[in-house]
């Protein structure tokens, strides 16, 4: 498996270490940074499928650049570092959606296959973002469709049907999508 990686630690020794891990593993590390904000800029410039990333670092840590990072879609999945592997900071790691959670000191053994298997959710949770924006706007068009066969209905006192048979002449005669009829019609009854 490959994959676009950001490393995000403010240790440049840790950092190096990883790189030679992911490396080795077959991955490309497309860049390097030692805050959050520098991690916000490189995922923004690579939209990487997976952002490995210390909790704490100075300026802005993971936590914050991490739910900044995922609520922007700014990459395919975040596993965060630590030290500590107190309850608390488990917690703000799962309440800003990071995919996986590791303590320091790497074992490489386990941090190979956790990589595999977080960028492999990180693209599943996509593609299910994916479906769902496009059911979204399936939806959304249903309604105005189903909204300007009764304003039509009420208009011309002509059944579903009719309202219906309007809206799809109209659409084949002016080579439009139906949803672009349905709306003017909802909007200038509106």
């Amino acid at each position: 498996m490959n994959g676009k990686i950001v490393i995000v630690d403010d240790e440049p020794i840790t950092r190096m270490d990883i790189r030679e891990m992911l490396e080795e593993a077959g991955y490309t590390v497309v860049g390097e940074a030692s805050d959050g904000f520098e991690a916000i800029e490189l995922c923004k410039k690579h939209l990487p499928d997976l952002v490995i990333m210390d909790v704490q670092m100075p300026i802005l840590d993971g936590l914050k650049a991490g739910k900044r990072i995922i609520s922007e879609q700014l990459a395919g999945g975040i596993i965060l570092l630590t030290a500590f592997s107190d309850k608390q900071t488990i917690e703000k790691a799962s309440s800003v959606g990071a995919l996986a959670y590791l303590v320091k000191p790497l074992d490489e053994k386990s941090f190979i296959p956790m990589v595999e298997v977080t960028i492999a959710k990180g693209k599943e949770i996509r593609k299910l973002e994916q479906n769902l924006s496009k059911l979204t706007l399936k939806m959304e068009e249903r309604k105005a469709v189903e909204k300007a066969k009764g304003i039509l209905m009420k208009e011309n006192g002509c059944t579903e049907e009719e309202a219906y048979q309007t809206l799809r002449k109209l659409s084949m005669d002016r080579r439009c999508p139906m949803i672009e009829i349905a709306s003017t019609i909802v909007i200038s009854y509106d």
